[in-house]
């Protein structure tokens, strides 16, 4: 979050920052890892009613969590990144609605929402010649040009939509009885982090044409 791209059900991966790489991993996956955590801890009784309970709970997790990872942010970094802000308005208002409706489908539907709309800003971003992924992070990737930002906010555009319609298919098969809510929060929480991440190395070569600065203890590292 801060300089990443949130990570959870409702928050979204993306590039590694210059700076404060574990930090902000750490406050992009502690929150997702302890609504997985929450979850599972509570799901051990029989039938649906007890799967939303546990599903209740786990969201109510988040919603604390999500707090505590912006209070960090602001305590360690010094600034919520537009990101954070964004994808915990999104999280704070459906993890409501989960609670008020006992409806897990809101917690199925969040991450949907949240890739639509990131995928439209970059998208739009890069249409208009506008690297909206530089803005959203905050962040300074040393010597990045602006062609490299445009490609990075297309590529990451991209892969938004993709996010969107296959968390859209799967909301689809929860809602056809094809899938259950334990498969899609396993593949959430570590199909979709280690393909963001995987993503992520995909787009080093793409920073590194587009004039990136290698640390120098890497640089000295290669020689």
């Amino acid at each position: 979050m801060s300089d990443q791209l949130p990570t959870g059900p409702e928050a979204v991966p993306a590039p590694p920052p210059a700076k404060h790489g574990g930090l902000n991993f750490a406050i992009d996956f502690a929150p997702l890892l302890i609504f997985f955590l929450t979850y599972k801890l509570n799901s051990g009784g029989e039938g649906a009613f007890a799967a939303t309970t546990a599903a209740i709970k786990g969201t109510v997790a988040f919603m604390v969590a999500i707090i505590v990872a912006m209070a960090v942010s602001k305590w360690k970094l010094g600034r919520i990144s537009p990101m954070l802000w964004m994808s915990s308005i999104l999280v704070l208002g459906f993890g409501a609605l989960t609670i008020w409706f006992h409806d897990e489908r809101f917690i199925v539907m969040k991450p949907t929402i949240i890739y639509a709309a990131f995928a439209v800003l970059l998208l739009g971003g890069w249409w208009f010649g506008r690297p909206m992924l530089k803005y959203l992070l905050q962040s300074a990737l040393d010597g990045l040009t602006e062609r490299g930002w445009l490609l990075l906010s297309r590529n990451w555009g991209l892969f938004f939509a993709a996010l969107g319609i296959a968390n859209h298919v799967m909301y689809e098969m929860i809602q056809a009885k094809q899938m259950s809510f334990d498969l899609w929060l396993t593949i959430k929480v570590w199909g979709v982090t280690a393909l963001s991440f995987l993503f992520t190395l995909s787009q080093v070569p793409v920073m590194l044409k587009n004039g990136l600065a290698i640390p120098e203890e890497a640089a000295a590292d290669k020689s």
